[in-house]
């Protein structure tokens, strides 16, 4: 079984930007071939930069036991949070080393589409995660189609991230 953490950093809780990341989840690994854990960092917000912080290390910890881990973020000033920034830079040097990430990160159109490979993978990339398909924007005028987009975005993925992740059927998709 693939432990898969989703870690968000949009300052909203419960965003649709958690809603995107772990729509991927969904669409690339089947049903019952993982276990789930959602790191929603507007609920750290307040002790990100409290050093040190058992409930922040905790949650390091668990992230970088991962076999999978899906990176999110709104697009803010053509990057990601500095929320998210503030929980990986808590990370030492290849923190993440052995896991499996996808960065993900949405928008308001596609002027950002490269964010995710531009400036979330090299970070994930220096903290020795590795990073082996592209990764996913979401413009957020498309929710109404979130499924169909990642689908058509993890069909692409899938063999990209097969040799990294076992758990992966060519053939899996999400029944709607």
């Amino acid at each position: 079984m693939l432990k898969v953490s989703v870690v968000v950093g949009n300052p909203k809780p419960r965003s649709r930007t958690a809603q995107v990341a772990t729509a991927v989840v969904e669409h690339l690994l089947p049903a019952g071939s993982y276990t789930l854990s959602v790191v929603d960092l507007a609920d750290h917000a307040g002790r990100l930069f409290d050093w040190p912080c058992d409930e922040l290390a905790a949650l390091n910890t668990e992230v970088a036991e991962s076999d999978l881990v899906i990176t999110a973020s709104p697009t803010y000033k053509a990057t990601y949070t500095g929320l998210l920034k503030a929980f990986l830079d808590r990370y030492p040097n290849l923190g993440l080393r052995g896991v499996v990430a996808i960065p993900v990160m949405t928008g308001a159109d596609l002027r950002h589409s490269l964010a995710p490979e531009v400036h979330l993978r090299p970070l994930l990339v220096e903290l020795g995660a590795t990073v082996p398909a592209p990764g996913l924007y979401f413009v957020m005028d498309q929710m109404g189609r979130l499924d169909t987009v990642v689908a058509e975005w993890a069909a692409e993925a899938r063999a990209r991230l097969q040799a990294h992740l076992p758990a992966l059927l060519p053939d899996h998709s999400v029944v709607g």
